[in-house]
């Protein structure tokens, strides 16, 4: 009887519904709606006719939701059928983009501009935003220069559009430009973008083609990346704290020789050289060094299998990394006051010894309308940033140049039980880690203050006063044990601080207004003006009493000291107006003048203006009724853009102070003046389409683009007579070609979803024109006319004669084109070109899929067609010339006649095979997991009770997996150093004991009430 009462009660307060899902625009059936019991996980979705049947408690309340619709909730009220009619979601259709000074509806857009969500980005174990964006945005190329926490990346937006100004992107974070240049004292570039916690970022959106950016005028040659706050809305006060933890390891490894390989290796190489010069004793050269090396221990043990001392000096480089990050946000206002508070703690340890960031940050962006006309807002961020750095990559101090020190060379000398910098084949970097350090701290002010009045209806005048304050203190000692490095016997100390104060203010109008049913206007018209001032301060001292006095006040000489000061202004003019008609014919102009102070008296203005159309097909009578197509729009742009990234004083004739003789002061001319000095001249044309299919399950861009960019500032070489040797000045040519395809899929919907974001680019760089010049930068790259920028330009390696071991080379005689006739003579073979370090193509992949509250998103990121440089192989693939530990592939050297291999006959100071050249060039193309994400959403049901609306946990995979052909540590590489010199666009993909990317693993759980 019980179970009877208890089965006629459920079945009271169950019942199944059914009905039918219909489109409001057409009446067509909606396959694939998610209807779901709201409250609860139970759900179902509609079949191919839009039909469904649910079976729920009581009288409930379903809610039906389907991409690119507005989701609706309809209260059964004790019904059975219930039939629904979803609209198209406007808001979702017509995405709003930011733009220069302003938004836009996507779907009026005739530029080109590539978006990433701050959602696509939140919590990924990485120092900046650069790195958390790497892949996801097409026709923009990012690389880190190492794996160096907090170091340079290097970004392309649509390839390289300079030889010797600056070849990265403007950033601009809530409508003001912001210093993104490295202000590092040592050769290795810190990344001014670290100091921004990007888990504050709204959006992230960069202007690529001409009519997108060229209302940034001058600056605007490399993309200009937009960057916007997360702002409160109105509504309930929400927080959210994140928690997340992780560890890291290296991505790759290279294999070394052990003992005795090493102790094998090094001596089959001195015999050989005995052979080859009788006059001197090279084996017996070999045995004293290695006595040295083996700090009293007995390394000819090694020949027996049994070596006293067998270091893996590879593995004294690297720490197990880790990451512990907090955020907290609160949001919400009323209908006249909106706020946005963040507050985050980031703690990073590196994988290379010694290395760690730490940054703590506060965030407050108020928007409040204190009349009907009247807006005030205020965005601000306070940043602190301490970075423990390493030397850069051309040091011994460097970590992994460790790796060169032999492996019967004991870590601990075994007759000090200490470390020592005296035995070891170089010094010993392990010395830096309690006898050295290099800490840079930075505190960081951003702020925007704005105001908007509205004059008339669709008429406003907004204006914005930013600041950009930014303090960096480099402190350095290095101990008495460091003294074989630094070359000082009683420590050495040296503080550089560098004061930066960049203000922009902007000020302008924009109207808005529809004119009937079919015309709408937009227009934006201002002015800007940008004032950065920079004050640095050097001081170095040496001899200090002991190691625990570390500051410069206990040095015994001050040895060096030095004070700079620089700055430069930007004043500027623009304007654009956008035209729609009907929704469907589009127009945009516009235009800025700039005037900079880096510039000649004579060419202080520059015009960049640009203009764009478009066609919303899909606005057509003859396609607006097409069931299969949603959405086509054909776009084409042309425009004129800039760039001014030079030195603040490039046009001027200097004088230097530093003229003095015999104690008398005096001045000296240290560079001659060009009054007509100008910007470099971007022309970009573009032509593009976006579309959609199946109600937009699919849809996407395709993009066609051509770069000429001409007026190229170079220093080039002047007469002697002069009294100098080079001056700027606008000279040469350079094309950028190259093709964009990006697709987001719904590909399933209802109780489980997958949806797919893919996108590749293809870019072709040449430098047309250098009137004749030859600029060298890295190891062996060239700036050359009719090649793309920074190809490698060597003598090309010929493998190995099987008569003898000796390295050949092919010769390559100009005058004979296409012999392929070799030689052992080095110096006899011609340079050409090798390869090339840009890429043929770049993409992106990312999968999300999501099942009731659980979510898996795998995303692959891929570059393709570049070749790496290996700039260490001559001392460490060098067939055993020098008493530097080799890898592995050495052991495949030639030992006697007929022996067909790739590695010369081993033989010590002789050269053989060392020399620059295609022997050390490999395939750096490489496939990449970047980042899984696992993670799972509670259902309310169950956090309701916890008094909490969000509670999710997830697990982060970073560089889980790297796919390549490269041999060496990683492929995403560029030495530091290389990058910092006045060729450091031309020196592209070097490696030279460069620190690889981490391989982060991460759990985080995030909570909102």
């Amino acid at each position: 009887m019980v179970l009877l009462l208890l089965t006629g009660n459920l079945l009271a307060q169950s019942r199944t519904v059914s009905g039918k899902v219909v489109s409001a625009q057409d009446q067509t059936p909606l396959p694939g709606v998610n209807v779901s019991e709201k409250g609860t996980t139970n759900g179902t979705v509609t079949d191919v006719n839009g039909r469904y049947s649910l079976t729920v408690s009581g009288d409930a309340t379903l809610v039906f939701s389907f991409i690119g619709f507005t989701a609706q909730e309809v209260a059964l009220n004790n019904r059975s059928v219930v039939d629904v009619t979803l609209a198209e979601d406007v808001q979702a259709l017509n995405e709003v983009v930011v733009v220069g000074y302003g938004t836009q509806e996507k779907a009026d857009l005739t530029g080109n501009i590539a978006q990433v969500s701050g959602e696509e980005i939140q919590n990924l174990p990485v120092t900046s935003v650069e790195q958390a964006i790497q892949g996801r945005a097409t026709g923009v190329f990012i690389e880190s220069n190492n794996g160096k926490l907090g170091q340079g990346i290097s970004i392309r937006v649509r390839g390289s559009s300079s030889v010797t100004a600056s070849n990265q992107p403007l950033y601009v974070i809530d409508g003001i430009p912001i210093t993104a240049q490295s202000q590092s004292g040592n050769g290795a570039p810190t990344n001014p973008l670290a100091d921004i916690n990007f888990n504050d970022i709204e959006s992230i959106n960069i202007l690529k083609d001409a009519s997108a950016a060229a209302i940034y005028g001058s600056r605007a040659s490399n993309g200009v990346v937009l960057i916007t706050t997360k702002q409160g809305k109105s509504g309930k006060t929400k927080f959210s704290v994140n928690l997340l933890s992780g560890v890291s390891n290296p991505t790759g490894k290279r294999e070394y020789l052990n003992a005795q390989q090493y102790v094998e290796l090094f001596t089959e190489a001195a015999a050989n050289s005995n052979a080859l010069d009788p006059s001197f004793d090279y084996v017996a050269y070999l045995e004293s060094r290695f006595d040295r090396y083996a700090a009293g221990t007995d390394w000819r043990q090694a020949l027996n299998s049994t070596p006293a001392v067998d270091e893996n000096w590879q593995e004294q480089a690297f720490q197990k990394g880790g990451i512990t990050q907090l955020d907290l946000n609160a949001s919400g206002g009323n209908e006249k006051t909106r706020f946005y508070v963040a507050g985050s703690y980031s703690d990073q340890k590196g994988i290379m010894i010694r290395n760690s960031f730490e940054r703590i940050n506060g965030r407050i962006n108020l928007d409040h309308q204190a009349t009907e006309r009247l807006n005030l807002g205020l965005n601000l961020s306070l940043s602190r940033t301490v970075n423990d750095r390493l030397s850069d990559d051309n040091s011994f101090a460097t970590p992994l140049q460790l790796v060169a020190q032999p492996p019967i060379q004991p870590v601990i000398d075994p007759r000090t039980n200490a470390l020592s910098g005296n035995y070891t084949l170089y010094f010993n970097g392990l010395l830096y880690v309690d006898n050295a350090k290099y800490t840079t701290t930075v505190f960081r002010n951003l702020g925007n203050l704005y105001a908007s009045y509205n004059i008339l209806p669709g008429l406003k005048f907004r204006t914005e006063f930013g600041v950009d304050i930014l303090n960096q203190n480099e402190e350095e000692y290095y101990g008495k044990l460091t003294a074989r490095n630094v070359g000082t016997s009683n420590g050495l100390g040296a503080n550089r601080y560098v004061q930066l104060l960049n203000y922009t203010t902007n000020n302008f109008f924009q109207y808005n207004q529809t004119i009937g049913t079919q015309h709408n206007i937009e227009a934006t018209v201002g002015m800007s003006f940008q004032e950065s001032r920079r004050d640095m301060s050097y001081v170095e001292g040496q001899q200090f009493p002991s190691d625990a006095f570390k500051q410069l006040a206990s040095a015994a000489e001050i040895t060096s000291g030095t004070t700079e000061e620089t700055a430069f202004s930007f004043l500027s003019y623009f304007a654009r107006a956008n035209y729609a008609y009907a929704n469907r014919y589009l127009l945009t102009l516009s235009g800025r003048i700039d005037g900079s102070s880096r510039f000649g008296a004579n060419e202080r203005y520059g015009f960049f203006p640009a203009a764009s159309m478009g066609w919303v097909l899909t606005e057509e009578s003859f396609l607006n009724t097409s069931a299969f197509l949603s959405f086509l729009k054909l776009r084409a742009s042309y425009g004129l853009t800039g760039n001014a990234e030079i030195s603040n004083f490039a046009a001027r004739g200097l004088f230097s102070g530093d003229g003095a003789y015999g104690g008398v002061p005096g001045l000296r001319p240290s560079q001659s003046p060009n009054p007509n000095l100008k910007w470099e001249t971007t022309a970009q044309t573009d032509i593009g389409i976006d579309y959609g299919f199946l109600r937009n399950r699919i849809s996407g861009e395709i993009d066609y683009y051509v770069k000429q960019t001409r007026d190229l500032l170079l220093n080039v070489n002047v007469p002697g007579s002069s009294g100098f040797t080079t001056q700027m000045r606008n000279i040469g040519k350079l094309q950028n070609k190259g093709f964009e395809f990006m697709v987001n899929t719904s590909n399933l919907v209802g109780d489980f979803t997958w949806n797919t974001s893919l996108n590749f680019s293809i870019n072709r760089n040449k430098i047309t024109d250098l009137d004749g010049q030859v600029i060298e930068g890295g190891f062996v790259n060239r700036a050359i006319e009719g090649y793309p920028i920074g190809v490698f330009y060597e003598r090309e390696y010929a493998g190995v004669d099987p008569e003898n071991g000796d390295a050949l080379y092919y010769i390559n005689d100009p005058e004979q084109p296409g012999s392929r006739e070799t030689t052992n003579d080095y110096n006899a073979a011609n340079r050409i070109v090798i390869g090339n370090p840009n890429p043929d193509w770049i993409g992106g992949i990312n999968n999300t899929f999501g099942y009731k509250g659980l979510e898996l998103t795998v995303f692959f990121q891929g570059v393709f067609g570049n070749e790496i440089y290996n700039g260490g192989g001559k001392f460490f693939q060098a067939s055993a010339d020098f008493f530097d530990n080799q890898t592995t592939d050495q052991l495949r050297r030639w030992q006697q006649p007929g022996d067909i291999t790739d590695v010369p006959q081993a033989r010590l100071f002789f050269g053989n095979g060392t020399g620059e050249s295609s022997r050390f060039l490999s395939d750096g193309s490489y496939v990449r997991l970047k980042t899984v994400t696992l993670g799972y959403t509670l259902p309310s049901a169950v956090i309701s009770k916890l008094k909490l609306d969000r509670v999710r946990i997830y697990v982060t995979g970073q560089n889980l997996l790297t796919f390549t052909k490269y041999e060496g540590w990683d492929p995403e590489v560029n030495a530091d150093y290389l990058t910092t010199s006045s060729t450091g666009n031309i020196s592209l993909g070097n490696d030279f004991y460069s620190a690889p990317q981490p391989r982060t693993i991460t759990a985080g759980i995030n909570l909102g009430f």
